[in-house]
């Protein structure tokens, strides 16, 4: 679904990301390799059969062929054309062109071009707009601490969890929320406008410690040592906590002189945004340290005490504690307040509502059971829950059926891409795993999704069409060692294969039988005396055939 602009989206996907620094550029060519190759399969294939055909045009005389209209050649060619566009499009060329452009001109009653005030217009406008807007990145409410967590990482596997493309997205949203144009007034804030566009992590922890020198209530600074300095989510708390400290004071003392100018609006609305980031920071710290109440105490007064800010996606995360704590009841009145058609969409509320709708049959669901009676009611609305949730997102059944292994989730996510489904899977597979028989319900029913999708997949069912960007953002967002997911893809009817290649066959075969009929008909004869031996081919009839043969010849001859 389309999701709303505010704070908190980051700009679409769309800059190419600058080298890491201090990485091999050569790293994971031959992942990129092998997709280019795959991405362009059918165009390799096509020129390799006009390069084949350009050998050939001395031994076949083609040219002579094609001035006289070879009617198998050009069959054969518009037959391998469709398949191709088939395989490619999802429709057929031929029918396409019909519909489109020769109906109109015979009289048919649906023109292919629509006034520009005309619904389907409308429709197709609304359309690519929400294309555009799913494909934008948006901040992960969940994201992990750098210093505790991502650094960990590191230090154990030598792998870096976190591209620059998603670092560098995370500078531009540190600069969005944590700088305004007010902070020439004072030095501490100066020195961390500078320190947040600081590529290098010691340089941003040592303009840290400089504007702490300057003003010890600076709370941004505690915010970017608690980031990227505490090692331990122990020593993050305490950070955030100093911080929170610090950040009330200034936002009380911002309240009071918001409506003196715009620049002291500008303030505020910078102010508000620390206030409610430590908060949030410190709920997650608590969450993890197993204070799950005292989390969701926190997560709920945010909510109420800034309303405005519902983009931030705070739901979420009081969706996964709220899990945690098998609170069921409060996680479907959460879902009732979000789960709404006007609002956007996220693999968090479509999987929880299919959670939660699992949770009432899986117990004693069997499909050998539901096969003999049928599905019952709870069933069906589970199924048809499932079913909606891996339309939106379909990459996440395989992480949360461990079909394939998990990453730490990146700073930012794709909303229906692989680093939305890697960030949802890190964090709820406790969740599925604790529900009897969940996982085994999805696993029965999860494929059928796609039986149900329209086909080409750009039509879509339940949400608007399937974004084609997803695995391009995807794979700026998530590591080179990650074999990033690709949306599921029909495959073609073996009707379509049989066609293509009996009908190229059939086009070849009479070409090389026009242009070399003794040596095709030999070649006939050969095959057929192997395939179909005839019985009364013996040694004696042999023998009595060259006798004949040599009569033959005598007479010939006299």
């Amino acid at each position: 679904m389309a999701d709303r602009g505010g704070v908190g989206e980051a700009p679409a996907v769309g800059a190419s990301p600058a080298s890491v620094p201090g990485l091999n550029p050569t790293l994971g060519w031959r992942k990129r390799l092998r997709a280019g190759l795959a991405g362009t399969g059918a165009s390799l294939w096509f020129v390799a059969g006009l390069g084949l055909l350009y050998a050939l045009r001395i031994p076949l005389r083609l040219c002579e062929n094609l001035a006289a209209g070879t009617s198998s050649l050009i069959s054969g060619l518009i037959f391998i054309f469709e398949w191709w566009y088939f395989h490619k499009h999802g429709t057929s060329f031929i029918e396409q062109v019909s519909v489109s452009h020769l109906q109109p001109l015979m009289g048919g009653t649906e023109s292919s071009i629509s006034e520009p005030g005309s619904p389907s217009r409308n429709r197709e406008n609304e359309t690519s707009r929400q294309n555009l807007s799913e494909c934008k990145v948006w901040r992960n409410p969940l994201n992990l601490f750098r210093g505790a967590e991502y650094r960990r990482y590191t230090w154990v596997t030598g792998k870096e969890p976190l591209t620059y493309y998603d670092m560098n997205l995370s500078a531009q949203d540190h600069q969005t929320f944590f700088t305004c144009d007010t902070d020439f007034l004072r030095p501490s804030d100066t020195v961390m406008q500078k320190a947040w566009r600081e590529r290098n992590p010691p340089a941003r922890i040592k303009a840290a410690y400089q504007a702490l020198e300057l003003n010890n209530d600076c709370a941004t600074a505690y915010v970017l040592l608690a980031e990227e300095e505490a090692t331990t989510i122990v020593d993050a708390e305490r950070l955030f906590k100093q911080a929170l400290k610090a950040g009330e004071t200034i936002y009380r003392q911002s309240q009071q002189c918001q409506h003196q100018s715009p620049q002291h609006e500008a303030q505020l609305r910078r102010d508000t945004n620390v206030l409610v980031y430590i908060k949030r920071r410190l709920a997650m710290c608590a969450r993890k340290l197993g204070r799950i109440r005292e989390a969701v105490k926190i997560m709920r007064d945010l909510m109420k005490e800034f309303p405005p800010l519902t983009m931030l996606n705070i739901h979420e995360n009081l969706l996964e504690s709220l899990l945690e704590l098998q609170a069921y009841a409060d996680v479907q009145a959460v879902l009732a307040k979000y789960d709404d058609i006007s609002l956007p969409k996220s693999a968090a509320i479509c999987y929880t509502a299919a959670l939660l709708k699992t949770r009432t049959v899986s117990e004693k669901f069997s499909p050998e059971t539901a096969s003999r009676r049928g599905l019952s009611t709870a069933e069906i609305n589970a199924v048809e829950a499932i079913h909606r949730a891996v339309e939106f997102n379909p990459h996440v059944p395989k992480y949360l059926l461990e079909m394939k292994s998990l990453i730490l989730p990146p700073e930012h996510i794709l909303k229906r891409g692989d680093s939305e489904a890697i960030a949802y899977a890190f964090f709820h597979l406790q969740h599925w795993k604790r529900i009897e028989g969940a996982l085994n319900l999805l696993e029965c029913t999860w494929e059928g999704t796609f039986r149900m999708i329209p086909y080409p997949l750009e039509k879509g069912h339940l949400f608007y069409p399937y974004p084609s960007c997803t695995e391009t953002a995807d794979r700026e967002l998530l590591p080179t060692f990650h074999h990033v997911s690709v949306y599921p893809k029909k495959e073609l009817p073996l009707f379509i294969h049989f066609t293509a290649g009996f009908c190229s066959s059939t086009a070849m075969i009479a070409i090389l039988t026009h242009q070399f009929p003794e040596i095709m008909g030999i070649f006939a004869k050969a095959v057929l005396g192997l395939w179909c031996p005839q019985p009364w081919a013996s040694s004696g009839f042999e023998e009595n055939t060259q006798d004949l043969k040599s009569e033959d010849l005598g007479l010939s001859s006299g």
